[in-house]
């Protein structure tokens, strides 16, 4: 049987050792009211008094009513500090501003948002001398599920070993609120968006292949044709002379 509380422990101590080296004064991380925020946020809180929460909406309904209600809810039952920062208004300005000089694809305008969301963390984070905390998981990074430079950006992140499965464990385990835990995953990018719907593939299915190898023919294309084409997601831009 997995042992929670010792895992938590040491969960936290990485993040206690990560703010002691750096010198930081402080934690921030975006609170979008899912799973992996939560999560990240419960053991930052637990490493860290002095950490806050950005609740960032933008643009879509659902920021602004179950996103919101959850990351809000997150807050409270943790004593986790909340800000909320609309990025509304910055993503219009963007789009406008941008779209003057090219054509703006749908992928060029679905990444906006999140790497608005990433400089709003770092721009607050610098002020107020935090460390940004990453809220990605192992599933989504091995499919490339996130914007590069955007959510996939962090100064350290605490949970990125961990399956949607496991994430979902911890967060029993620590006693989330459920409707954090039964909502649909999803970025909440534009209406009705959830991340299984828009890969075509649940992560009870990426979990099961990343823990034990095992795929239906469907689901392995699926999975590889994701990891394949976002492998330049998973390390730093090459350089000239220490390239092999």
């Amino acid at each position: 049987m997995r042992d929670y509380a010792t895992e938590v422990e040491s969960r936290v101590e990485f993040i206690r050792e990560r703010l002691a080296a750096s010198g930081a004064e402080g934690i921030i991380f975006g609170n979008s009211g899912g799973k992996d925020c939560a999560l990240t946020g419960i053991l930052c809180k637990m490493a860290c008094d002095n950490t806050v929460g950005l609740i960032m909406p933008c643009q879509s309904k659902q920021n602004y009513t179950t996103d919101r209600e959850d990351a809000l809810a997150l807050g409270e039952k943790f004593h986790i500090d909340q800000r909320i920062v609309d990025i509304s208004d910055l993503k219009a300005d963007a789009v406008r501003i941008f779209g003057e000089q090219a054509e703006l694809t749908k992928d060029a305008l679905t990444n906006i948002g999140p790497r608005l969301r990433m400089l709003t963390l770092y721009t607050i984070g610098a002020a107020e001398h935090r460390l940004v905390a990453g809220t990605g998981n192992r599933s989504e990074r091995y499919m490339g599920y996130f914007t590069k430079w955007g959510d996939g950006a962090c100064d350290f992140n605490p949970i990125a070993d961990l399956t949607v499965t496991e994430v979902y464990e911890l967060l029993r385990y620590l006693g989330a609120p459920a409707h954090t835990i039964e909502k649909a995953p999803s970025a909440g990018l534009f209406e009705g968006q959830t991340d299984e719907g828009e890969m075509g593939i649940t992560y009870a299915a990426i979990d099961r292949f990343l823990l034990t190898g095992e795929a239906s023919e469907e689901e392995r294309a699926i999975i590889d044709r994701y990891h394949s084409r976002s492998l330049h997601k998973l390390s730093m831009p090459p350089v000239y002379r220490e390239v092999d």
